[in-house]
């Protein structure tokens, strides 16, 4: 009996000694729950997982520890000392183990020995963002991003360490989900998780003949195991712009007039209209995206669907689209996984004419050129625009012009549909083979009523039917080994890609419309007949005449890449790709493109590690090459001909075949790839337990054999034209990029910031050494632009202007060669387009349930031709000015920096200004509500915030915004300002909710 009595006192002492807890564990950052974390008692095997809801059940003795791991998170250590326990992971802050994604596989970023640039995802959801680019812009060091104009889903320009090519793209290789795309119009940013830029040729050579601009890796989200979610974002976004100009009244535009001398006003008029007020109006924009994702270990799935309507700050301008998107992985066997992803995009604008002059149908300029006195309709004919300027032709209101565009629409479906398997043999062997289509399928149609407008009328209505089909089929595959031995680790790729497009269009344009009841072709009395000669690929331009097109294109590629890393110190990459494109002479249509790059990790070594704050401390240098041929048609090394239709309703023609004559291009017989090699070194740094990471790079990249179109001397021969291979550039630039963990704890202040400087130069021409582009302003009929060898790419060409002469109110041009007179041959270079270098920096706070980033952009040392006040203050017609003018010359002796009136206008420094700027790009606050009533609805989180973009910007640049390029894409020209749609302040207004 007193053994029983023992035993019984020993066991309720121990009962007594063990706690059953119930406990939660949750993400420290946004308050979210943690299913699947590993709750063990410390030196036991007593352990527990947390559920979906974070919570957990474990009975261990009071008092002792527990150790709390996550994958991802920092693992945390608590006493077992309250019944209820509530456990906040943080997120592990080693950088050096997150996943990298590099072409065709991943790879830890410690062991990267490549130009690689990662772009943070976490606040796509709080900013007006359209399109992909403007999450790209500031965000990585040596990629320069630019919205040449403002316009509803405009395309960005993304350069990734500099202009490569002078007459091709120089736009970089989109990958998406590893298919190779065009462009990424269609991409909702929503649907992002990572984004990775290939910038040296070491990296980037595995895609060879098409990265010689760089690659833009881009990864979709996809469901995850556990995390069953439905989530909801609704942002409304109020875009203004308030950078006006101030133009002349009535009164003030008489008096010029008067000095002038075009135009002889009635007494009597009086301002009418504010045409500014006319054509701008806040733009709304509105964005709604919904998400439901889940996942265990053998399926995972995410769809998407989201809307965009993009109402633009021009009225009548417009930008929708439709997206849905569906990814599908399934473990099928443990040595089978496939997965589906199909993304599907709709999209429509009416492309509102901008970057050229009032004249030519351009809104921006004519807001400043139309003389206030004009009513917007005609008081005489209510139903036509007023055009009665008093003699001058040249002038239609910004009204009229919106109005050649109101029924346009240029819309696209596409649809990215691909399938993949993955075959593991072994741990160590697997083998994956996808299949992707690519269709796009494009419809533009136009109509401009025979009444309304001045155009419409000389047309007696007119409209066009434009359509295309353009399909892409890609069939990758790779195979991959990667095996440990002791310190050795090797990982060796191989594979193949096969590429096919096919693309068709047809056109058809008519005029002479009774009225604009009905916009359709078959209301047209006259249908044009004749051709418009041959289409090239995705060209959506209006076409006049009747017919239709077809091209294909395919490629050919092998690739393989060999990984050695010796005990995390030595790390060695080398990649070959071989390339083979239809668009080139059969002779020369295969190049290959090696690689090869190495890294030293110098803080694993034992001469530094008792250096404590150093965390990891790399050495990178590479060296590769890669090519180009997205500059070319898919025909381009043959000669063309043109096929001219004859009059069949004549009757001398009624049974005539058309005429086949050559066109003004010649065969080249010796067509191949533009190559660019590339040299980068670098290093990484990480220190003081990851709180400061520190990139440098400097890179040497060397163009060749650039694929060129040149025009030869006039001659006896019909063709005048050759695409060929000449000529050479190089940039060179240094890249830094440096983040910084200010303070952690429940107040976070990260810093993120990088500036990129870059020297492009022009070495080499061969058969022509002058390019002269942008021919501007009518009345000046001068190129502005000229390339030559040993410059930088666009320099601005004109005459040095030495003021205002104050006796006689004329310009004063520098007479360099010193004859004594102002002549051609006095021109020179007058500005330089390429920033000096660009940076970008973010400032994310978080306290508590609040967060606050703040984001600034900018570029420093470019000019910009302001051809706008070429028109806006060149005072030679009847136009109307902006208020610039009245400070013009006007008597002998006034001393003034605005010449008089009707002075000689030429290109020169008068009109090109520094475009240098810093702009607060973006700023956000958001708010997590997550409070233990609103779960017990199902609703896990609501996140209010507030974004404001463009806020402001500190710039010497006097046109409307110095984030402006006319020519767009182009190499060759940059830094043109010519009526371009104008950048908009935005202010946003949001919502995400996760059930």
């Amino acid at each position: 009996m007193w053994l029983i009595c023992f035993f019984a006192m020993m066991g309720s002492s121990f009962a007594q000694d063990r706690m059953q807890i119930s406990g939660r564990v949750i993400d420290a950052q946004d308050q979210k729950p943690l299913g699947g974390v590993t709750i063990v008692q410390k030196g036991t095997t007593n352990g527990v997982s947390s559920q979906e809801d974070g919570r957990f059940q474990i009975s261990v003795p009071a008092g002792t520890a527990l150790l709390v791991t996550y994958v991802g998170y920092d693992s945390k250590e608590v006493l077992a000392n309250t019944s209820n326990l509530t456990v906040q992971l943080s997120a592990s802050t080693n950088l050096l183990d997150d996943v990298v994604v590099i072409g065709y596989g991943s790879v830890k970023r410690k062991d990267v020995t490549t130009a690689i640039s990662s772009v943070s995802t976490k606040d796509l959801e709080k900013r007006p963002i359209v399109n992909v680019g403007q999450a790209i812009q500031g965000k990585a060091a040596g990629v320069a991003v630019m919205q040449p104009n403002g316009a509803p889903g405009g395309e960005f320009n993304i350069r990734v360490r500099g202009t490569t090519s002078f007459n091709g793209s120089n736009d970089p290789l989109y990958v998406v989900d590893g298919v190779p795309v065009d462009n990424i119009k269609f991409l909702s940013p929503n649907d992002v998780t990572d984004i990775q830029i290939l910038k040296d040729a070491s990296s980037a050579a595995i895609y060879g003949s098409r990265a010689a601009n760089g690659v833009v890796l881009i990864t979709t989200k996809t469901g995850k195991v556990g995390e069953g979610k439905i989530t909801f974002g609704a942002q409304l976004t109020s875009n203004i712009v308030n950078n006006t100009v101030n133009v002349l009244n009535t009164q003030q535009y008489r008096d010029l007039q008067n000095e002038i001398g075009m135009v002889n006003l009635p007494i009597g008029l009086t301002d009418q209209t504010d045409w500014f007020k006319e054509t701008y109006k806040t733009g709304i924009q509105q964005n709604y995206q919904l998400t439901i994702s889940d996942g265990t270990e053998k399926l995972r799935y995410y769809l998407s669907g989201g809307f965009t309507d993009d109402k633009g700050t021009l009225k009548g301008s417009f930008f929708k689209r439709y997206n849905f998107k569906a990814n599908i992985d399934n473990q099928v066997r443990k040595w089978l996984k496939v997965n589906a992803n199909i993304t599907y995009s709709d999209y429509n604008d009416n492309g509102i004419t901008s970057g050229l002059g009032s004249n030519r149908g351009g809104v921006v300029t004519a807001v400043i050129t139309t003389p206030t006195y004009a009513p917007i309709w005609d008081p005489t004919d209510p139903e036509r625009y007023y055009n009665n300027f008093y003699g001058i032709n040249n002038i239609t209101s910004p009204i009229e012009n919106l109005a050649r565009t109101k029924y346009n629409n240029n819309r696209e479906n596409r649809i990215l549909a691909s399938g993949s398997a993955l075959i593991t043999f072994d741990p160590n062997l697997n083998f994956k083979s996808s299949f992707t289509l690519d269709r796009r399928n494009g419809l533009l149609t136009t109509f401009l009523d025979p009444l309304t407008t001045t155009w419409g009328r000389n047309q007696y209505g007119e409209a066009s039917d434009i359509r295309n089909m353009n399909t892409v089929l890609t069939w990758d595959n790779v195979l991959t080994y990667n095996k440990r031995f002791g310190k050795h680790h090797i990982e060796a790729m191989t594979g193949s890609s096969w590429t096919d497009s096919k693309y068709t269009n047809s056109y058809i344009n008519g005029s002479h419309y009774a009225n604009g009841l009905i916009q359709t072709l078959n209301a047209a009395n006259k249908i044009l007949w004749t051709a418009a000669g041959s289409a090239s690929a995705n060209n959506l331009e209006v076409k006049s005449g009747t017919g239709s097109g077809a091209t294909s294109w395919g490629i050919m590629s092998y690739f393989a890449r060999a990984m050695y890393n010796y005990d995390g110190k030595y790390l060695l990459t080398a990649n070959m790709r071989a390339d083979g494109s239809s668009k080139l002479n059969p002779n020369h249509r295969w190049r290959y493109f090696p690689s090869v790059s190495a890294a030293w990790r110098l803080s694993s070594e034992d001469f530094l590690k008792d250096v404590e704050w150093i965390d990891d401390l790399k050495i990178r240098g590479g060296w590769g090459q890669t090519g180009n041929q997205s500059g070319l048609g898919d025909y381009s090394y043959l000669a063309f001909n043109e096929i001219e239709r004859l009059p069949w309703f004549e009757t001398k023609y009624q049974y005539a075949t058309p005429n086949i004559t050559q066109s003004n291009t010649l065969r080249s017989s010796d067509l191949g790839w533009e190559t660019t090699t590339q040299t980068n070194v670098g290093f990484d740094l990480t220190a003081f337990q990851n709180r400061v990471t520190l990139t440098l790079d400097y890179y040497h990249k060397k163009t060749t054999d650039m694929l060129m179109e040149v025009t030869l001397p006039a001659g006896s021969a019909a063709a005048n034209v050759i695409k060929r291979n000449e000529g050479e550039m190089t940039n060179k630039g240094l890249e830094i990029a440096l983040g910084s963990k200010n303070l952690v704890g429940e107040l976070t202040w990260n810093t993120d910031f990088n500036i990129s400087f870059n020297k492009n130069r022009l070495d080499k021409l061969v058969l022509s050494q002058l390019y002269n582009d942008a021919m501007t302003n009518d009345n000046v009929h001068d190129y502005a632009v000229r390339n030559e060898p040993g410059r930088a790419l666009g320099g601005f060409f004109g005459y040095i202007s030495d003021g205002v002469n104050p006796e006689t109110g004329q310009m004063m041009y520098r007479d360099l060669n010193g004859d004594q007179k102002i002549s051609s041959s006095d021109r020179t270079y007058i500005g330089d387009p390429n920033p000096k270098f660009t940076y970008g920096m973010t400032n994310s706070f978080s306290w508590k349930n609040f967060d606050l980033s703040i984001f600034i952009q900018g570029t420093y040392g470019n000019d910009i031709f302001n051809a706008s006040r070429m028109e806006t203050e060149g005072m030679y017609d009847g136009r109307n000015q902006s208020t610039v003018v009245l400070d013009r010359w006007r008597v002998p002796g006034q001393i003034t920096h605005v010449p008089k009136a009707g002075f000689d206008m030429k290109n020169s420094t008068y009109f090109v200004e520094d475009g240098s700027y810093l702009r607060l790009k973006n700023i956000s606050l958001g708010y997590a509500i997550a409070p233990e009533r609103l779960k017990r609805m199902g609703i896990q989180k609501i996140q209010p915030y507030l974004s404001a973009s463009n806020l402001l910007t500190w710039t010497k640049y006097s046109g409307m915004d110095p984030e402006v390029n006319q020519y767009g894409n182009s190499g060759r020209v940059q830094g043109i300002d010519w009526g371009t749609y104008p950048q908009s302040r935005s202010f946003v207004v949001g919502v995400n909710v996760e059930f």
